[in-house]
């Protein structure tokens, strides 16, 4: 009480007194902390019954003062004093010695406002750059996280931010990151014994760095990492965000040493490993992908208060969490340092973590690890990290495919094989994951799956046209056909003839004599109808049920997204939707001359259907039923008992609705490129 009262006097003393020099004034502030260490013998009174944070903030006010008096970049006296002096050397002896008991966080917050007021930059004065360096590499060296408080972060916010200037001490073994004993400097006279009892400092090396750099000691980085694992949750965000402020600097050098000479890409992504590998083994793929949206800032949780809890989910929100960061740091850091991180995520990420974990047998295994890739496929935003996550997952050959691509890339061709897995959660979940990766802004993947195989149009034969090819369907068939009851593709399909990866946008190449280009000036009506057509009318149910009809279906695909109930259906619909020539000629071209032994999507429904009409021709009460289902599906009557061939009844239904939409599809893209 008596020490703050002495505060107040001594404000109000130095109010009414004449104003001196500024730099008299600073020295008088400097003098009055020092000779507190004179005269003080009690050394076990905390600072803040001390006047010591009154008179370190005056002296910042009067250095901030004179800069706004001076030309920019003008040192004044004051700060020549500070600069000479070894003021924040000074400052660094003794909130390293805490003496007296809080004086480090007042260390802490001198050097915070410090970097964050003063304009010029102060960084590459060998004087400045020394005390900062050793201040974080004492952090560095703390073993609790937990036992920083808010301030440090702060202090290290300003220095990430103030490194955007040239950040170059005046001596060369400053600027190399080495360590710098205190040997080197002459203590301030004041100081006495103080300033000779520094200890080396030694950076404490984290346990999930693997990788032995050459010049690991770059402290800033160090502590941040080092407080990243804080079970503070405001701690851990500010060091994270400390993090990203530095992978952000524009400066090359700065992103080549933090990817170079640091562990940071390492430690990065064997946070991501380690998240990933404490999941459980399984976790319903429905709890991954309804759970909550994850920001890397926000994941605070409490088991108790949820009541949508799941085990694992914790574990889950952890990796997610973690991975949006990585995605964040990425999106926001220099084009080479996020270049750097995202190479690592892929080779030490997903390479040495997820792939045998897809590539494995046990069913359970492979779901959950499927459903994991689809929830951080579609969590993505970073461009860069994107491209990578494609490579991992298609691979980077663009060249038609062959039976030797497989053997080159197998996670691909696993993955499609999965499509068609004996379990139907594994087949949904995997074509989940196709269509949200085929909805990516990426060029790569249309291509890889799908526009390299289609390229040279060999799915074509060169007909000359004649008026008659041009008829409407009759009994699902068009005139001129490949014979589908001699397509060999419905019984032994060719590895060669199948399709693969993408290219977005691309221009159709250019046209040769035995592959004319396709001027997509097949009318829409004919492919409308040609599609529409396809379901005979006795197995159609939709005009039964108001609002579900071909017109409008038609009119509400303007504005509409498109729903069908089977993932496959969603798939190719997704496909059919981009606006490439090949793809609209191969998917939607009901009148596209095929190559002998090639098959279209077209030329598969029509043998679907005329397989179906072959059963449903043992149904009795075929109509009724399947009325019935398509109410039921709809919600417009309640479950009631099991209706026979409910299996086929449904896909009657989906194969109706699915020719609605690749009709709808066609009318939709007709009218969106014919639109000036």
């Amino acid at each position: 009480m008596f020490s703050k009262f002495t505060s107040i006097l001594q404000h109000a003393v130095e109010a009414l007194a004449p104003s001196l020099p500024l730099q008299e004034d600073f020295v008088y502030h400097w003098k009055a902390i020092t000779h507190y260490y004179i005269e003080t013998s009690d050394d076990k009174a905390p600072v803040t019954d001390t006047n010591i944070p009154s008179h370190l903030e005056q002296m910042l006010v009067i250095l901030v003062q004179e800069e706004n008096e001076r030309e920019f970049g003008e040192t004044g006296p004051c700060m020549e004093y500070l600069l000479h002096h070894k003021i924040l050397e000074t400052l660094y002896t003794l909130g390293k010695a805490d003496c007296p008991p809080g004086m480090k966080q007042q260390v802490l917050v001198f050097y915070t406002k410090l970097l964050g007021k003063i304009r010029q930059p102060l960084l590459p004065h060998i004087n400045v750059h020394r005390p900062v360096q050793n201040k974080f590499k004492s952090l560095a060296s703390q073993g609790g996280p937990n036992a920083i408080s808010e301030d440090v972060l702060k202090s290290q916010d300003s220095l990430s931010t103030d490194t955007g200037q040239s950040c170059q001490p005046e001596e060369p073994s400053g600027a190399s990151g080495t360590e710098h004993t205190d040997s080197e400097d002459e203590p301030s006279h004041q100081m006495g014994d103080l300033s000779t009892s520094l200890e080396n400092l030694s950076v404490t090396a984290l346990p999930e760095a693997t990788v032995v750099r050459p010049n690991q000691d770059y402290n800033l980085v160090n502590s941040l990492l080092n407080l990243t694992r804080s079970p503070d949750g405001r701690i851990a965000v500010k060091a994270c965000e400390g993090l990203m402020l530095l992978v952000s600097l524009p400066e090359p050098a700065a992103a080549k040493c933090l990817t170079q000479s640091t562990c940071l890409c390492e430690l990065l992504t064997d946070r991501l490993a380690s998240l990933y590998k404490a999941l459980p083994q399984s976790v319903d793929p429905l709890d991954i992908e309804t759970v909550e949206a994850i920001n890397w800032g926000l994941d605070s949780y409490s088991h108790k208060e949820d009541a949508s809890a799941f085990p694992g989910k914790r574990a889950l929100i952890s990796f997610l969490s973690w991975f949006d960061y990585c995605d964040q740091l990425i999106k926001e850091a220099q084009k080479t340092a996020a270049v750097a991180l995202a190479k690592a995520v892929h080779e030490r990420f997903f390479i040495g973590v997820m792939e045998p974990q897809l590539m494995q047998t046990s069913e359970m295994g492979i779901l959950t690890s499927t459903a994991l890739l689809h929830r951080i496929v579609r969590q993505v935003t970073s461009d860069i990290l994107l491209q990578e996550m494609v490579f991992f997952i298609l691979g980077e050959q663009r060249e038609p495919e062959t039976l030797a691509e497989i053997s080159r890339h197998p996670l691909r061709h696993r993955l499609i094989e999965h499509c068609d897995h004996i379990s139907d959660e594994i087949s949904i979940m995997t074509l989940r994951m196709f269509e949200h990766l085929l909805q990516k802004p990426n060029e790569h993947i249309l291509y890889n799956l799908v526009l390299r195989n289609l390229e040279e149009r060999n799915y074509t034969e060169y007909k000359p046209v004649c008026p008659e090819d041009k008829d409407v369907v009759e009994n699902g068939l068009i005139a001129g056909a490949v014979d589908l009851e001699e397509d060999p593709l419905f019984t032994d399909i060719s590895p060669d003839n199948t399709l693969s990866n993408q290219e977005w946008l691309s221009s159709s190449p250019p046209a040769t004599p035995d592959h004319p280009k396709n001027d997509g000036k097949t009318e829409v009506h004919k492919i409308v109808n040609s599609f529409l057509c396809l379901v005979p009318d006795e197995a159609k149910s939709s005009y039964h049920v108001e609002g579900t009809g071909y017109d409008t279906y038609l009119r509400d695909a303007h504005r509409q997204p498109y729903d069908v109930n089977l993932q496959v259906t969603s798939v190719l619909s997704r496909l059919s939707l981009f606006p490439h020539p090949h793809i609209h000629e191969y998917l939607l071209d009901p009148y596209v001359n095929l190559a002998s032994g090639c098959r279209s999507l077209f030329s598969v429904i029509v043998r679907v259907v005329g397989d179906l009409m072959v059963r449903i021709q043992r149904i009795q009460d075929f109509t009724p039923k399947l009325l019935l289902v398509r109410k039921r599906l709809l919600g417009l009557e309640p479950e009631g008992p099991v209706i026979d061939h409910i299996t086929l009844l449904e896909g009657v239904i989906v194969l109706e609705e699915f020719c609605k939409e690749l009709a709808a599809i066609a009318f939709v893209k007709y009218h969106a490129a014919s639109t000036p």
